[in-house]
C-alpha cells in the first residue's frame, strides 16, 4: 500500500497536511484530551455524529504523530480523481453488501500488522439515536482486534454535529465557530476473548465492550448519563435509513 508502512508517500502526506490543516484550524476550536499509541498497529474506535467528523478526527490523529487509515465506502474509489487520491493516501476501500467485503478486513489486518493506525466506526453509519448516543454496532471492529491483537483505543468526540448536522450537508453552520471535543481513553481490555473462536457470541460481546468504552468516553465529554440500552436500528420502530458512506460490517 505504501513505501512507508501505514503512511502514504512523503509527498502525498505533506500535500494533504498543507491543504487540510489550515482549513481545519479555521473551522473549529479544539478541546482534545487523551493520547494514542505513538507507534505500532492500533485500532481507533469512534462514535459517528456527522459526515464531517472523519476530517475533524483526522486532525486529532495527525497531531498524535499518527497517520489515519480509514475504511471507506468502496464506491467512492470508483470516481476517477477521488479514488486515485484516496489510494495515494492509503485509505482502504470497503465493498458494501457483497461477499468480498471480507477482503477489506484482510487489507485492514495487513495494515495493522505493518504498524498502521486504522480508524473504525463500529456502528457502520452516523448514529440515528435521537440524543446522538452511540448505537448498537456491527462486529467488524472486534474481528480486527481479535485477529491481530492490536489495541483498541476508544475515542469519543462531540461537536461535529453542530458544524454539519447529519442530513443537512448543504447547510453547514460555520458561525459562530464550533468547538470539536475529543476524549481518547485507555485500550479496551479484550483479554478474556483471547484464543476463543471468532464467531457469534464472542464477537458480539467483544463489540459490546468496545461500544461501552466509547459511550463512557462520550458521557464524560458531555457531562451526561448515557442510556442504559443503546439504540438499535434493527428494532421495528427505528429509522433504518442509511445514507451515510459507511460499510455494512461496521468499518468505514
Amino acid at each position: 500500500m505504501s513505501r512507508r508502512p501505514g503512511r502514504p508517500s512523503i509527498f502525498w502526506e505533506a500535500l494533504a497536511v498543507v491543504i487540510l490543516r489550515p482549513l481545519l484550524f479555521l473551522l473549529v476550536k479544539r478541546d482534545w484530551r487523551g493520547e494514542l499509541p505513538r507507534e505500532g498497529g492500533c485500532i481507533v474506535a469512534l462514535n459517528h455524529l456527522s459526515n464531517i467528523d472523519p476530517l475533524l478526527i483526522s486532525h486529532f490523529v495527525y497531531v498524535q504523530k499518527r497517520w489515519m487509515v480509514f475504511m471507506i465506502k468502496g464506491s467512492l474509489f470508483e470516481f476517477p480523481v477521488l479514488g486515485w487520491v484516496l489510494r495515494k493516501l492509503v485509505q482502504i476501500p470497503v465493498a458494501r453488501g457483497r461477499a468480498d467485503a471480507a477482503l477489506s478486513l484482510k487489507h485492514a489486518e495487513k495494515a495493522l500488522r505493518e504498524g498502521a493506525c486504522v480508524l473504525v466506526y463500529p456502528e457502520g453509519t452516523v448514529t440515528r439515536d435521537p440524543d446522538l448516543w452511540p448505537m448498537t454496532a456491527k462486529t467488524g471492529v472486534a474481528r480486527l482486534a481479535l485477529a491481530t491483537g492490536a489495541p483498541v483505543i476508544p475515542v469519543a468526540h462531540w461537536g461535529a454535529q453542530e458544524l454539519l448536522p447529519y442530513g443537512q450537508e448543504k447547510r453547514p453552520r460555520l458561525l459562530p465557530r464550533k468547538t470539536f471535543r475529543v476524549l481518547a481513553g485507555p485500550p479496551v481490555d479484550l483479554s478474556k476473548y483471547k484464543d476463543k473462536p471468532m464467531r457469534g457470541t464472542v464477537l458480539r460481546e467483544a463489540t459490546a465492550d468496545i461500544m461501552a468504552a466509547i459511550t463512557a468516553q462520550l458521557a464524560e465529554l458531555r457531562g451526561e448519563k448515557a442510556p442504559d440500552t443503546p439504540y438499535d436500528m434493527n428494532r421495528p420502530d427505528a429509522d433504518g435509513t442509511d445514507a451515510s458512506p459507511t460499510a455494512d460490517d461496521g468499518v468505514r
